[in-house]
């Protein structure tokens, strides 16, 4: 079978699938074939006094009859000149060799069938899986930075069939699929590779390409094909801050400089770089979330709340704890706190337990 050259390749759709090996499974039915052929050698020759050779009737079938007459009656070729002549031998065939031969039969077709039909399938799959793919999150590039985005949304609940992978690195199909998501194979900065990701039906994009002049030109053809997506890029210096804003991004992080701060912090104050790695890593120790603000909280202060507040959202502007437009919170704030990763008995997570919230209440 010819391969796929690689400009087929770009832009194909590959979505994970939960299966064996293909040498385990072509491994198991070579097996049980030839465990089908042996065993039935082993039946016509032990009852070979049933069997006559009709070339020479006088002749006793030998094992090496047995060998030809097994192989050409599971291959249905059946030329007759051996042949079961006695009533023990004939039921046999009719009840064992018969059954065997059809097995013999669906173990052979059903291989070419099942790599035939894969194909089919998997376009019946990529077809579904488009209608379905909406308001979803498309991450470019899955190298290191891509991958933690795309894990910490699912650690979130984000559901990882919401979560489309590009990126042309054949690797990173490798990774994407072991996470258990759909993939893109090809260049982000192409029109129809996108399109193929689903781009313009996507509510946020995560641009995380090895290049900051990719990252710009992702980022104008991200934001040309959907204008009103949420766009997060990551650069690898901050001058080019302004240029991909300018190309589109609503928020850019430049991955050098924070990474050079919490060196910095780190060498400055061992315990507030420990602190810090502790925020940005998650599902243990403390973590920064997002929560709607509480019917119970309405008419506090933030400082006066369990969680540990640390900046207040009102009316799509974000407000420090200690800003004074927010000394009292009102209905429809929402919170950006510091809190427990995992609740413990003595540190609640308010926000977590289905409680009442303004945003329910509006």
């Amino acid at each position: 079978m010819a391969l796929e050259s690689p400009n087929r390749q770009l832009g194909r759709v590959a979505l994970p699938a939960a299966s064996r090996s293909p040498w385990w499974e072509l491994s198991r039915r070579l097996v049980l074939a030839m465990a089908i052929l042996v065993g039935t050698v082993l039946l016509v020759y032990f009852d070979r006094g049933g069997y006559v050779d009709n070339n020479d009737p006088t002749k006793q079938v030998s094992f090496t009859d047995s060998i030809y007459y097994t192989t050409v009656t599971l291959s249905t070729t059946g030329y007759g000149d051996i042949a079961p002549y006695k009533d023990g031998a004939r039921m046999v065939n009719a009840f064992i060799i018969t059954p065997a031969r059809i097995l013999f039969l669906v173990l052979l077709i059903g291989t070419t069938l099942e790599v035939l039909a894969s194909q089919g399938r998997e376009m019946f799959r990529v077809a579904r899986w488009r209608r379905k793919m909406n308001q979803h999150v498309v991450v470019i590039g899955y190298g290191t930075k891509g991958r933690a985005a795309a894990d910490t949304l699912v650690q979130n609940g984000f559901d990882p069939e919401s979560v489309v992978v590009v990126d042309p690195n054949p690797i990173a199909l490798e990774d994407a699929h072991a996470d258990g998501l759909a993939i893109v194979t090809g260049d982000a900065t192409r029109r129809e590779v996108l399109r193929r990701a689903g781009v313009s039906r996507a509510s946020q994009i995560i641009i995380t390409t090895d290049r900051d002049d990719s990252t710009v030109l992702a980022t104008l053809t991200v934001r040309q094909l959907n204008p009103t997506a949420y766009i997060v890029a990551a650069v690898r210096e901050q001058d080019n801050v302004p240029l991909v804003r300018q190309s589109g991004a609503d928020s850019v992080i430049t991955s050098s400089d924070a990474v050079g701060r919490l060196l910095g912090l780190s060498s400055l104050s061992p315990t507030l770089g420990e602190v810090m790695e502790d925020l940005m890593t998650y599902g243990d120790g403390l973590e920064v979330a997002e929560r709607d603000l509480l019917v119970s909280e309405v008419g506090r202060q933030p400082q006066q709340l369990p969680d540990q507040v640390i900046a207040v959202v009102r009316d799509e502007k974000v407000y420090r704890y200690f800003d004074p437009v927010v000394t009292q919170l009102a209905r429809g704030d929402r919170l950006i706190v510091v809190r427990p990763a995992k609740e413990l008995p003595w540190a609640p997570r308010p926000g977590t337990h289905d409680e009442d919230t303004t945003v329910d209440e509006e």
